[in-house]
């Protein structure tokens, strides 16, 4: 893209609805009335959003943001274009994560089930890496019985020299991916430091249940590698965290019952959408209860940078180059699905963004 364009593309604001008006620190990246984006990831000039189909989203599961603001499919229609009966082994089925790679990659993650809750078709769950710089996808990693079993929703991904860690919100446990052999593992299965239950989502004082009536439990589901990659940091959606060094998740050599021994606790975080780490390691993560962005710093304080009931559920944020954070507001708790099939989402999403340093 030319600098031109670079520059149009950050400089579209798109005026806040009546419904939604933002505080002053935040800015309106991009609006949709047709995507529910729960993912964002910027490369210069260029931001990417994606968001599950089970939400309501009608856009495409992977887009490239135009100059309007507006959601082009990425890298193409063909992979945006599944419909049910189609072969899911080269197409998104339900995209729920991206995150990039140290080598100028972006990695998609599909859980390959079109439904929340329920199981991946078979072929579909996967991971699909898309060169940023050709715009074609250079890798696909099918996940077989090694890495899901029945009910896994691989949810996220991490990096870390040759390995890959993926969480599973579905069937609690890690999956570890060798970026090399492209082997998979499972570990921590049904382990309490990967497993929802213990807490309740609470979302404007009142309890999230999921389809069946009961309170909703999401199993494994953020996670972040310290800046160094000595530490894999990991819980279930409502708290709290523990750790592991990425040395024993990489050892094939390490048992399972080995593994689970190593796992320490590390921070009593609450229910969050997600969360970003920096070069610093400060853990910024959107805190559902309170509507708020919080930022734990590496002594363990906890510090509220903005509140704003715009923020309800900000889910998995990005922080740039420029330390700009940016915080897609897919509002998950408010799909249909949630509601007895009846939408309770405010249109039109947003994607905000703000400064994480102040001016100088």
């Amino acid at each position: 893209m030319h600098a031109a364009g670079i520059a149009m593309l950050f400089a579209v604001i798109v005026a806040p609805s009546a419904s939604f008006a933002v505080p002053p620190r935040l800015t309106v990246a991009a609006e949709s009335r047709t995507m529910i984006w729960n993912a964002v990831a910027v490369d210069g000039g260029r931001i990417f959003v994606a968001g599950p189909r089970w939400s309501g989203s009608t856009g495409p599961a992977l887009a490239l943001l135009d100059r309007h603001g507006d959601p082009q499919p990425y890298p193409d229609a063909h992979w945006n274009g599944w419909r049910s009966g189609d072969d899911p082994r080269n197409v998104f089925v339900n995209v729920n994560s991206l995150h990039r790679d140290d080598s100028g990659g972006l990695w998609v993650i599909d859980t390959g089930s079109p439904e929340f809750g329920g199981d991946p078709l078979p072929g579909a769950a996967k991971a699909v890496r898309i060169d940023l710089k050709s715009g074609g996808v250079t890798r696909i990693v099918s996940f077989g019985p090694t890495a899901i079993v029945k009910g896994s929703y691989v949810d996220d991904i991490r990096f870390h020299g040759d390995h890959a860690y993926l969480t599973d919100a579905g069937r609690s446990g890690l999956i570890i991916l060798n970026l090399k052999t492209g082997q998979t593992r499972r570990v921590l299965d049904g382990h309490p430091s990967t497993t929802a239950g213990r807490r309740n989502i609470v979302l404007d004082g009142e309890i999230l249940r999921g389809p069946d009536g009961q309170p909703l439990k999401v199993n494994c589901d953020p996670m972040e590698v310290s800046p160094d990659g000595r530490w894999l940091y990991f819980g279930p959606l409502e708290g709290p965290w523990s750790r592991i060094e990425t040395r024993y998740l990489d050892d094939p050599a390490m048992s399972p019952d080995e593994i689970a021994e190593k796992v320490d606790p590390w921070a009593d975080l609450p229910a969050m959408g997600g969360s970003a780490m920096d070069a610093s390691g400060n853990l910024y993560f959107s805190d559902l209860a309170r509507n708020a962005l919080k930022r734990r710093a590496t002594d363990g304080t906890i510090t509220t940078i903005i509140q704003d009931p715009a923020l309800h559920w900000v889910d998995a944020p990005f922080i740039d180059e420029h330390r700009i954070i940016w915080l897609p507001v897919p509002q998950i708790d408010r799909a249909a699905m949630f509601h007895g099939g009846e939408s309770r989402i405010v249109q039109p999403v947003q994607l905000l963004k703000m400064p994480l340093d102040a001016p100088k």
